[in-house]
């Protein structure tokens, strides 16, 4: 199933993203189902299934049905899109294409998904961890740092992008201290303190520069002691 599902995959990549122009999607969007190019895409997924899978015609049908599910689904994109659901259309075309092709490859290959891998113990730490990376921290975070709070917070600011690099940089610290690259570590905070420099010259306020290092140091606190209790409990784990 996994060679099948890789040869589909590639294919998916290449008609989407590879051979898909700009020019293309801005056409489908302002025509829609009338865009000659939104044909032509198709045409482009066609031909790379039909390259990828050597035109063996005893994938004929899933090839068919790949094709066809493709064009309904960009069809109801295209349709249903707008400036406010574009992303979540985005994200959820992709999931769908995804699912058809999995759905393709099981059929072929007669593949049983066993889903009690994910029950396994070492899943279930991998699950926590992340989840305490995420949301938990996130949430003591808030807690901990609502002791102090600036005039200001959204001034020239995007919105969420504090809680978005918090997350980002909790996973970040996380990957380096499983791989045991801890000098991953020392990186990332040169790196956001290059970047955080200018800010704080700048605004020549020592209270920003006070509550940033707070949070920087509760983040790489968490995700640290995060990763060492992760890394703990795997080894005990049968």
């Amino acid at each position: 199933m996994l060679v099948l599902t890789l040869k589909l995959l590639l294919a998916h990549i290449l008609g989407d993203f590879v051979l898909q122009p700009n020019k293309w999607i801005k056409d489908k969007l302002e025509k829609k189902q009338k865009s000659a190019y939104l044909y032509w895409h198709i045409v482009i997924h066609l031909l790379a299934l039909m390259v990828v899978l050597e035109f063996n015609t005893n994938y004929f049908i899933g090839i068919a049905t790949i094709v066809i599910t493709h064009y309904l689904i960009d069809l109801a994109k295209l349709i249903l899109q707008n400036d406010g659901n574009a992303r979540v259309l985005f994200f959820l075309d992709q999931l769908l294409h995804l699912l058809v092709l999995v759905i393709v490859a099981t059929t072929y290959t007669g593949y049983s998904l066993n889903l009690a891998y994910l029950t396994a113990p070492n899943v279930i730490l991998f699950l926590i961890a992340i989840f305490l990376l995420t949301n938990v921290s996130a949430i003591l975070m808030k807690v901990i740092i609502s002791k102090w709070k600036l005039e200001d917070e959204s001034k020239k600011s995007l919105k969420n992008a504090g809680a978005y690099i918090g997350v980002l940089e909790r996973l970040f610290i996380f990957m380096f201290i499983v791989l045991g690259q801890w000098s991953g570590i020392g990186f990332l905070l040169t790196a956001k303190s290059v970047f955080r420099f200018g800010d704080l010259s700048k605004a020549n306020d020592r209270k920003l520069t006070e509550y940033i290092l707070i949070g920087t140091l509760i983040s790489f606190g968490l995700a640290i002691l995060i990763a060492l209790g992760y890394k703990f409990m795997l080894q005990q784990l049968p």
